[in-house]
């Protein structure tokens, strides 16, 4: 295993409550999986919220398809699916404030929730900004992800979606200005200081900021933070053990200035218990 963990109970059963706990949807990027958040439910359930982290299917390290990927549009649907399994499930609403939903989601994952809370996409303006800003990753993925496919410029929005945040967030540059503005509900937006080569936040998160209203956003960059800072900590040998897969896969364990990637983690984990303990104030 390349990155550290945490110890659960599997297959456990939560004990029925009289009191009910806000609900934190957690979306993972491309190409990664459940577990690259897996350190901040951990930190939210210790706080006394729910974290709900699921797979998003064959578009994970572990089970990727191409023709999966290049649906985009269901991405927001597996969240929304999420909440109504959870809803269905006789146990977990005794316990489930589902009033009290936010999601949480790091590079596409940003993109994901965001679309949930009501952003618009739209194919066109996204290929004409890619003419501009060639450098960007989305730009990459214009066939792998399916992004002149009409499909996209559908309303995603699950009202059920109470506050957002965003983790570095790709893809943005494709949303309506007009979408983001209408926006209304709290919403805190992270993004790293370091840009990799092609996640540059001030065009990525930066670009939502600068159309979401600003009384009910925040806008937070973390100096020396790079785009993978927000997934698990690696271990001593994991470095080694990707550059001997893949070349310039080891920037997965990187982080760009001289704090360990879990002091990261504490600033983040202080930033979203604050944003969240004002939003669903208990």
């Amino acid at each position: 295993m390349l990155f550290f963990g945490f110890e659960v109970i599997a297959d456990t059963r939560p004990e029925i409550k009289s009191t009910q706990f806000p609900l934190i949807l957690l979306s993972h990027g491309y190409g990664g999986s459940w577990q690259n958040l897996s350190w901040l439910a951990h930190e939210l359930a210790a706080k006394g919220y729910i974290g709900v982290a699921p797979n998003h299917p064959e578009t994970t390290i572990f089970d990727k398809n191409t023709e999966q990927s290049a649906k985009l549009w269901l991405r927001p649907q597996d969240l929304s699916k999420t909440i109504d399994a959870l809803a269905e499930d006789q146990i977990l609403t005794n316990i489930i404030n589902f009033n009290q939903i936010a999601a949480i989601g790091h590079s596409l994952g940003g993109w994901s929730v965001i679309t949930l809370s009501g952003a618009r996409f739209n194919t066109d303006t996204f290929n004409e900004d890619c003419k501009k800003y060639s450098y960007l990753k989305g730009c990459h993925l214009m066939s792998e992800l399916g992004l002149a496919n009409p499909e996209l410029n559908k309303s995603m929005l699950d009202p059920r979606i109470k506050a957002f945040i965003s983790l570095d967030a790709g893809l943005t540059r494709g949303f309506t200005v007009d979408s983001l503005e209408k926006i209304k509900i709290p919403a805190l937006i992270i993004g790293a200081g370091i840009d990799i080569g092609d996640t540059d936040a001030k065009l990525e998160s930066g670009y939502v900021q600068e159309f979401l209203p600003k009384s009910s956003s925040n806008y937070i960059i973390i100096p020396d933070a790079m785009h993978f800072s927000f997934i698990q900590i690696c271990k001593s040998n994991a470095l080694d053990i990707l550059n001997q897969e893949k070349q310039d896969e080891s920037i997965i364990c990187k982080d760009g200035g001289y704090r360990a990637r879990g002091e990261i983690h504490r600033e983040v984990t202080d930033l979203i218990i604050g944003f969240l303990s004002k939003t669903f104030k208990k």
